[in-house]
């Protein structure tokens, strides 16, 4: 029996095979591979993906749009912004090339989603903007929290980097934010073949910043007009998303059918998170807890199930981020669950026997 990867781009490849190839024609035929009509093309179709009003700034990488749209929100040294610590690091490396400091708040054992009910106590006069993670693609009560800081002179930017086509009360997340940001690296929901993103807002003005601070500050001319970056998303990239995006929605409806599948079969000694009321899970990683973890991914891998953890140390636990003065059981649920964590393959051309191969696999090794 072949093995089973946690992901397997080739398969989808071969779904898109001609119309990614002939969208790469299309770009160096044209002449032009830097920030021309592909990507402009992209970011209006992206964008009307997640509502009537938003507009798209495309971005080098998903890291390259959260540090474009703290940025853009007026984020610098001395400044703190709250997130969690059980995110991949792109999250807190935004932050850091701000010169911010990352404040972290601990998450909900259900979810693995920020605790709101914690948020306030992480809130001081100089937090300057919050970094929710719709983690996994299970959306953070974006609503609850802008209440939560209504009034305050605060920022509020989504990490929608594993959420495309996940949806919070009946619409697209991405749009409830002051500035969303997405990641398209090859494994997200919509993949590009090497790294892009995209930031989106509501705001035409806060648009524009974020067009001109991705290349050098320039607005329409040679001069800078403030000091920005080079964090463009390239035309070939932005081809390759145009030709992938109509994709999306039967791409994540398949994504939950098989999460669905999952869910019926999962062993008694295994425990799925919750999704958050009134939310559509956009099934990017399908990710549960287990006790003795590697135990058990040593056991599946045995059998030909390739497993990942998503994520196996809480940034304030890394070297990196020592500076913090973040010892260990300052986040206590964010620390139990990364012991705990075990990420099952999932992507739209598994196989729903597959799906039951896994679950058999995983039963026999939890016994």
């Amino acid at each position: 029996m072949s093995r089973l990867p946690t992901f397997d781009l080739r398969a989808q490849l071969d779904l898109v095979r001609a119309d990614v190839l002939a969208a790469v024609e299309r770009v160096l035929d044209s002449g032009q591979v830097i920030l021309g009509p592909e990507v402009e093309a992209f970011e209006r179709e992206f964008a009307a993906t997640l509502g009537p009003e938003l507009h798209g700034v495309g971005a080098a990488s998903g890291t390259a749009a959260l540090s474009l749209a703290l940025r853009a929100l007026g984020v610098g040294p001395g400044d703190e912004v709250v997130t969690v610590a059980n995110t991949a690091v792109a999250t807190v490396a935004a932050i850091r090339e701000l010169g911010a400091t990352p404040v972290f708040c601990d998450v909900a054992a259900e979810t693995a989603l920020m605790d709101l009910e914690r948020l306030p106590a992480r809130l001081t006069d100089r937090t300057r903007a919050v970094v929710p993670v719709h983690l996994y693609g299970n959306p953070v009560d974006v609503t609850a929290l802008r209440d939560l800081l209504a009034g305050r002179d605060v920022g509020l930017v989504e990490d929608c980097a594993q959420a495309a086509g996940a949806t919070l009360h009946g619409q697209p997340v991405g749009a409830g934010a002051d500035v969303a940001a997405f990641s398209f690296y090859p494994t997200k929901n919509l993949g590009a073949y090497g790294d892009a993103g995209l930031c989106a807002t509501r705001d035409p003005a806060l648009a524009e910043t974020l067009r001109s601070l991705r290349s050098y500050g320039q607005a329409g001319g040679p001069a800078s007009q403030r000091e920005g970056v080079n964090a463009r998303l390239d035309e070939l990239q932005a081809a390759i998303l145009r030709a992938k995006l109509p994709h999306l929605p039967r791409w994540v409806e398949q994504r939950r059918a098989l999460a669905d599948r999952y869910l019926d079969r999962l062993p008694e000694a295994v425990t799925p998170f919750a999704t958050t009321p009134d939310a559509e899970h956009a099934r990017h990683l399908f990710v549960v807890r287990v006790a003795r973890r590697d135990a058990v991914r040593a056991a599946l891998d045995a059998r030909g199930v390739a497993t990942g953890v998503h994520y196996p140390l809480p940034i304030h636990r890394m070297p990196a981020y020592a500076f913090l003065g973040l010892g260990e059981g300052s986040l206590p649920v964010s620390e139990r669950l990364a012991d705990e964590l075990l990420t099952l393959p999932l992507y739209p051309e598994l196989a729903p026997a597959d799906v039951d191969r896994v679950c058999a696999a995983l039963g026999e090794a939890v016994s």
